[in-house]
C-alpha cells in the first residue's frame, strides 16, 4: 500500500473531518445493528439491506444526508468485510470507531477507465460483449515532490510523494483512504507494490533483533532504530507533569496531552521510516533474509497478573515491554517479507546465542556479558550479538546438533557426558522421546 503525507487548507480540513464523522457515526450504527443479533432472532441486515436503509435515513436525516453518500456506504462495506473476515484477522468482532481516535473514511475512484486481461487484450463483459470499465482515482502530478488527488466535496487535495523525480510514479488505484492522527493527514493508495527484484549473488543474510543492538547482522554490521533524544523525552515529562496538575476534562488537559502525543508519534514516524529503509536496503542486498523467530506478543506480555496472584517486577517488566516494542521488530519483519517475498526464512531462537559459530559448542557460560561471547570449547571471541546472527545466518536454532570437541575434530559421543553441556531434562521415568 503506498502512503503519503496530505496538506490539506482549512476548508478541505474541515469538510474532511465532516467525512470522518460520517464514515464514524455509519459504522457505530452498523455496528450497534449486529450487537442486537440472537439465535432466536432473524439475521442481522447485510451490505445491502443497510445501504437500503441508509439511503431512507438520509432523506429523514439532514446532517447524513448532507454528506456524501459514497463515503457513507463505503464504510458500510468496510463492516461487511470486517464482518466476514472476523475468524481469519485476528480481531474479532467489528468494535466501536470512537473520536479522535479512530478519524478516517475511504474514497472509490470516480474516473471510467477500460480494463484488461493480462495478456493486455479488452476484457469484455460475458453477456452483452462491450468493454468492461473500471474504476480510477483522480489524481495529478504536480512536480517532482507534490501531487494532488481529488476528494469528494473538497476538490483537489495536495500531498506529498516519497520519492524524487522520476522514480516518483503515481499509483494505480482505484480506492484510497484517507486518515487523521496526531494532527496530520496521510493517504493510502489501495494498490500492492511490485517486490523488490532479488541481487541474484546467492548472498545470506542472518539477523538477530535485541533491544541494546535493534539489528545485528552477520557481516558484522548493526543497525540501531532511531528513538527520541534526551530533550524530548524531557519534554513529554514536563507535558504528562502538567497534565496530571490540570483540572479534570479541562482544555489545559487535552493540550498537554496532544503535545505528548505529537511527541510519541514523531518516534513512531522515525521508526517507520528507519523500517522501510532498512527493509528495501536488505531486499535489494541479499537473495535470502533469515530472521531469528520470536514471538514478539509473548514477550511483551504484562506481568501484572490478577488480584489473587499479583506479578513480580511489574514496572521492570513494563519498561522491558516498552523497550522491545520501541525497535520495531515485527515492522521490519512484515515489510522485508512483503518487499522480498520467498526469500525471508524464520530461524527457531533456542541456542542462537549460546552457540559457538566458529566450532557450534552450546554453553551458557560462553556467553559472557550483552556484548561479549568467548567460546569455552575453543576459544572464538566475538561480539554475542554478531554470533547470533551469524548462526541465524546458517539456519542453526532449535534442537542443538552433534558439537565438536576442542582440539580432537570429530563429535561429542551421546553416553560422553561433559562440564560445559547445556542443561539436560531430569529423567524422572517419563520417556523424554
Amino acid at each position: 500500500m503506498s502512503r503519503f503525507r496530505m496538506y490539506p487548507t482549512r476548508e478541505q480540513e474541515e469538510q474532511m473531518l465532516l467525512h470522518c464523522a460520517h464514515a464514524r457515526y455509519v459504522w457505530n450504527l452498523a455496528v450497534e445493528q449486529h450487537s442486537h443479533w440472537r439465535r432466536w432472532r432473524k439475521s442481522a441486515p447485510g451490505f445491502a439491506e443497510q445501504c437500503r436503509q441508509l439511503t431512507e435515513a438520509r432523506r429523514e436525516n439532514e446532517w447524513l444526508g448532507a454528506g456524501n453518500a459514497d463515503v457513507q456506504q463505503q464504510a458500510l462495506k468496510d463492516f461487511a468485510k470486517a464482518k466476514n473476515a472476523r475468524f481469519t484477522s485476528g480481531f474479532g468482532e467489528p468494535t466501536w470507531r470512537k473520536k479522535f481516535r479512530h478519524e478516517g473514511f475511504r474514497v472509490i475512484g470516480t474516473d471510467r477507465v477500460p480494463e484488461c486481461n493480462e495478456d493486455g487484450t479488452p476484457k469484455l463483459n460475458a453477456k452483452t460483449g462491450k468493454q468492461v470499465m473500471g474504476r480510477s482515482v483522480v489524481m495529478q502530478k504536480l512536480n517532482r515532490r507534490w501531487a494532488q488527488v481529488k476528494v469528494p466535496g473538497c476538490g483537489w487535495v495536495r500531498f506529498r510523494l516519497s520519492a524524487k523525480g522520476k522514480s516518483a510514479v503515481l499509483p494505480d488505484a482505484k480506492t484510497f483512504r484517507v486518515t487523521f492522527r496526531y494532527g496530520q493527514w496521510h493517504i493510502a493508495f489501495a494498490v500492492t507494490p511490485e517486490p523488490t527484484p532479488a541481487p541474484g549473488t546467492g548472498e545470506v543474510i542472518g539477523i538477530d533483533r535485541g533491544v541494546k543492538i535493534t539489528a545485528a547482522l552477520s557481516d558484522g554490521r548493526t543497525l540501531n532504530c532511531p528513538q527520541l533524544t534526551t530533550r524530548e523525552r524531557a519534554q513529554i515529562r514536563k507535558h504528562e507533569r502538567r497534565a496530571a496538575r490540570a483540572k479534570k476534562s479541562s482544555p489545559e488537559k487535552a493540550a498537554e496531552y496532544a503535545k505528548v502525543a505529537r511527541l510519541k508519534a514523531r518516534e513512531a514516524d522515525r521508526r517507520k521510516d528507519w523500517c522501510e529503509k532498512t527493509s528495501t536496503m536488505l531486499a535489494r542486498t541479499y537473495d535470502l533474509i533469515r530472521f531469528e523467530k520470536l514471538n514478539i506478543k509473548n514477550m511483551t506480555r504484562s506481568a501484572k497478573g490478577t488480584v489473587e496472584q499479583p506479578g513480580k517486577n511489574v514496572a521492570q517488566k513494563s519498561g522491558l515491554n516498552r523497550a522491545i516494542l520501541a525497535q520495531g521488530w515485527g515492522l521490519l519483519r512484515q515489510r522485508a517479507e512483503r518487499k522480498a517475498p520467498g526469500r525471508v526464512e524464520d530461524v527457531p531462537a533456542p541456542y542462537t546465542s549460546l552457540r559457538c559459530s566458529a566450532c557450534g559448542w552450546i554453553d551458557k557460560n560462553s556467553r559472557k556479558s550483552q556484548a561479549e561471547f568467548v567460546c569455552s570449547s575453543c576459544g572464538f571471541t566475538c561480539n554475542a550479538d554478531t554470533n547470533a546472527a551469524t548462526n541465524v545466518a546458517a539456519g542453526q536454532g532449535g534442537i542443538p546438533r552433534p558439537r565438536r570437541t576442542a582440539g580432537a575434530g570429530g563429535t561429542t559421543p551421546p553416553t560422553q557426558r561433559s562440564s560445559v553441556r547445556e542443561p539436560q531434562p531430569t529423567w524422572v521415568g517419563i520417556p523424554l522421546f
